[in-house]
């Protein structure tokens, strides 16, 4: 693993941070983990779109689990995305994916049936019949795909299967949403599994549910609050103090967050380019652009086609 440091008494190694992934294992456990928190991201991902309430704390669960995967599989520049498809709910796609260290997400819905999600809504009212498909991909050449139905009461549990089924590891996931009084939003989140005989970062044997010291983490781990993950005061440091004190923890550099939303003109050229002369043709305006829109941050791009 890259250079770790040890958790001391205080729980914290410098100021309380946000916009951030800190990855921690607990060796004599055989568990890892990381904890994240959004930061300004999340408020740049949301204002994209006039989402109601709500969906605003659905896609902002779906982006916390994006990054806690994400930053546990993704090798180099790779890509992790989390995408939820349905028909019969209100909300038939969502979207989120993670690259280095920068995220992005938008959902679609049906502004008519905004009054069937309800607070507490389980995954079924939201989406009706679907799945989340999990798709991880480290080069070109190398790519996988884990799916699981959406059901169960969140996001969160079927991610938790997505790993059980998928990836035979045993898996806590929890993710948190609020907003704040001045109209903000905050997300956080912790992600820890248990792998056995002590292979912390190795090669992943066949899952063992039967361990005591992941029953010990697991026990621990699910007292986390949502106070706790959305508190920005609160550092990712002293969370897991609070959490793991009994044992010794070990973390790794932070990893930075950002909004990244990967849309230009010349991408956009690129993908027109491989289009026939005849559809290209029918695709122009009446001002003789091409006129894209991207999805994860709302905007028009205006291409003009060169022969």
């Amino acid at each position: 693993m890259s250079e770790q440091a040890r958790l001391n008494g205080n729980g914290s190694a410098g100021t309380p941070q946000t916009g951030r992934v800190l990855p921690f294992t607990i060796p004599a456990r055989s568990a890892r983990g990381r904890v994240a928190r959004l930061g300004p991201a999340l408020a740049a991902i949301l204002g994209a779109h006039d989402y109601p309430a709500p969906l605003c704390q659905l896609l902002g669960e779906a982006l916390i689990l994006t990054v806690l995967i994400g930053t546990t599989v993704q090798k180099g520049e790779g890509q992790t995305t989390v995408q939820a498809q349905s028909k019969g709910g209100p909300i038939d796609l969502l979207v989120c994916d993670y690259r280095a260290g920068e995220i992005r997400g938008y959902l679609r819905f049906d502004p008519e049936r905004l009054g069937e999600i309800t607070p507490g809504a389980l995954l079924p009212d939201l989406f009706g019949a679907g799945y989340l498909a999990i798709t991880i991909e480290q080069s070109a050449d190398e790519r996988y795909q884990g799916i699981v139905p959406l059901e169960g009461d969140t996001l969160c549990h079927a991610v938790e299967r997505y790993f059980t089924d998928s990836e035979q590891v045993p898996t806590l996931v929890r993710g948190a949403v609020r907003q704040a009084e001045d109209g903000s939003w905050e997300a956080g989140g912790l992600l820890v599994q248990h792998l056995p005989h002590g292979e912390t970062g190795g090669p992943r044997l066949a899952a063992r549910t039967d361990s005591q010291d992941w029953e010990h983490v697991l026990a621990l781990a699910s007292t986390i609050t949502d106070t706790e993950l959305t508190d920005g005061h609160l550092s990712e440091e002293t969370l897991l103090w609070r959490l793991f004190n009994e044992d010794e923890v070990r973390v790794s550099p932070p990893i930075g967050l950002t909004r990244g939303c990967r849309c230009t003109v010349q991408h956009f050229r690129e993908v027109l380019g491989r289009f026939p002369a005849e559809e290209l043709a029918e695709m122009h305006g009446p001002a003789g652009t091409i006129d894209v829109n991207c999805e994860f941050c709302s905007r028009m791009f205006p291409i003009e086609m060169r022969d």
